[in-house]
């Protein structure tokens, strides 16, 4: 300050060489006579430093934008700036949605999401379903287990329950529920934990999975200790956890059942997805046209089969007794020759492979 008070009086002394006095200061002729402009305009007080910001800014969030931006994420914590700004019809850009939250102190650390390497998805609605248990958490009494079904085409939510337990019976009832509203997927892939797996023999069918089988689906496993095989459900269930379960406590089933379906309509109805092309999963679902049947059909096989009746966990075949999954009891499998090993019989129930025996080796 006290160099542009000596310079301006310099410079305003009759006949001064203004140029001059630039050169021994050490500063352009423009800013020179910018300092004696504003000195003249308003004294010493002109000389003091300016704030560089504009008076005024075009590229500053609108206020009732800014204001939807923040309605938003208060009333979903885990949605980022792509969503909300694809939900805000992109009249925001994400970045700028990520700057409005971080000058509202809503987020408080660097979010950052799970990108897949690649993805794989199935042609049409009902080609594959994903079936799983989201873990399980305390009620006042009592423990509420989620069990969450997911159509692999769409990411459409077919269920989340809040189970009192994760049975097989429970299971079976809500999907029963499932089906009737649905009907039947072609196939469902499941893990291989009970009810519908055992994990010391992966890939080992339950009565659960028997029953499903016995509807005409086909069902597949996850590999052992891959969860990515069921990816789409353990992405989904890192949705619910983060939107629906951080942070909350329910005191009954009931209770966690109505905050299920409140978050569900919004997933499925409201929720764009990226990988949905910024679709919600109603765009891309529809009903599956095979229906829920009144009543199980018996099995079918091919005539040059072999039936044999599993009794307890074993059955007998050419005066051999082999071991098989316990809950196909008192069920026929059929048994054919492997058509180009001797000796090689593979068991299967309805159209599922249960075994692969080798008479030779037993």
């Amino acid at each position: 300050m006290s160099l542009k008070e000596e310079f301006v009086a310099l410079a305003r002394q009759s006949g001064s060489n203004k140029r001059q006095l630039c050169r021994r200061f050490g500063i352009s002729p423009q800013t020179g006579y910018k300092w004696l402009k504003r000195y003249e305009e308003s004294g010493q007080h002109g000389l003091q430093e300016r704030s560089r910001k504009p008076a005024s800014s075009p590229k500053l969030t609108p206020v009732d934008l800014e204001t939807d931006v923040v309605a938003l994420r208060k009333d979903h914590p885990a949605w980022g700036g792509r969503t909300i700004s694809y939900l805000l019809e992109k009249r925001i850009a994400p970045s700028t949605v990520t700057n409005v939250l971080h000058r509202h102190s809503l987020i408080q650390h660097v979010e950052r999401g799970h990108k897949a390497t690649q993805r794989f998805e199935h042609d049409s609605p009902n080609d594959l379903w994903q079936m799983d248990f989201k873990g399980h958490f305390s009620l006042s009494r009592g423990k509420c287990h989620p069990l969450t079904l997911l159509d692999d085409h769409s990411r459409f939510n077919l269920a989340i329950q809040a189970c009192e337990n994760e049975r097989g019976a429970t299971v079976r009832e809500k999907m029963i529920e499932v089906f009737l509203r649905y009907g039947l997927p072609h196939r469902i892939n499941v893990d291989n934990g009970p009810p519908w797996g055992s994990p010391r023999n992966p890939g080992e069918v339950t009565e659960l999975t028997i029953w499903l089988i016995q509807l005409g689906i086909r069902i597949s496993f996850s590999r052992p200790y891959h969860p990515q095989t069921n990816g789409k459900i353990e992405r989904f269930h890192r949705s619910l956890k983060a939107e629906v379960l951080k942070g909350k406590h329910f005191s009954t089933l009931n209770e966690a059942q109505l905050a299920f379906d409140q978050w569900r309509e919004v997933y499925n109805l409201q929720r764009p997805h990226q990988a949905l092309d910024n679709q919600v999963p109603m765009d891309r679902y529809q009903a599956s046209p095979r229906s829920y049947p009144e009543k199980l059909r018996e099995p079918e096989y091919k005539p040059g089969d072999v039936l044999a009746k599993v009794y307890h966990s074993r059955f007998r075949f050419q005066k051999q007794y082999f071991s098989i999954a316990k809950g196909l009891a008192g069920h026929l499998v059929a048994i054919r020759p492997h058509p180009d090993d001797e000796g090689i019989f593979k068991v299967y129930f309805c159209h599922h492979l249960v075994r692969t025996i080798d008479i030779n080796n037993a």
